[in-house]
Formats: structure tokens, C-alpha cells, sequence
């Protein structure tokens, strides 16, 4: 892989996402979710997984997440969109996070 190409794959991945659904996603469906670029496509989501983690993906799902409204005090602001994915591997994969 090219630096440029491997340093696209870091920036669609922005972090994964840890709480009791996705650990149970994990043990029954080999699923993982991860917050990811607005503008990632599922295609490219598939390639940064398989080249950055070394696993085959069976399959990526993605959801929009709207900004949520928030008060503090007299102003009102907005929280930022975000874009989750949740990426089923092959069976006998997994990810291990370091």
C-alpha cells in the first residue's frame, strides 16, 4: 500500500465505538462498529478495515447520526453529525484493538 492510500484509510476510520451493544454485537454476529467520515462510502469503509486490521469483511452496514440540539443556559447550539458503521467479518476473524 501507498502512504497516501493507508493515510485516507486512518482518516475514514475515526475511532471505534465501545458500549454493551456493540460487545454484544461482537459475540453473536462478529460485528464492530466504528465511527467513520461523513463522506466515506461503504466501499471504502470495506478496504481501510481489510488493509488496516489484516481480516476479511463479510459486510459494512452505515447509519447517519443527526446533530442533536443542546441548551446551556440562554444559547442554543447543535452537536455534530456522525457516521457509524458496522462492519460483520468473515467467520474465524477478529479484531484486536491495541
Amino acid at each position: 500500500m501507498n502512504p497516501q492510500a493507508m493515510q485516507r484509510f486512518r482518516a475514514i476510520l475515526r475511532a471505534p465505538v465501545f458500549n454493551e451493544k456493540t460487545f454484544r454485537d461482537q459475540e453473536r454476529r462478529n460485528a464492530y462498529h466504528f465511527d467513520v467520515a461523513p463522506d466515506a462510502n461503504k466501499v471504502e469503509i470495506r478496504r481501510a478495515i481489510e488493509a488496516l486490521f489484516n481480516v476479511k469483511v463479510k459486510g459494512v452496514r452505515t447509519a447517519l447520526r443527526k446533530g442533536k440540539v443542546v441548551r446551556r443556559g440562554v444559547t442554543i447550539g447543535t452537536k455534530s453529525a456522525t457516521k457509524r458503521a458496522i462492519v460483520t467479518l468473515q467467520a474465524g476473524q477478529a479484531i484486536e484493538y491495541t
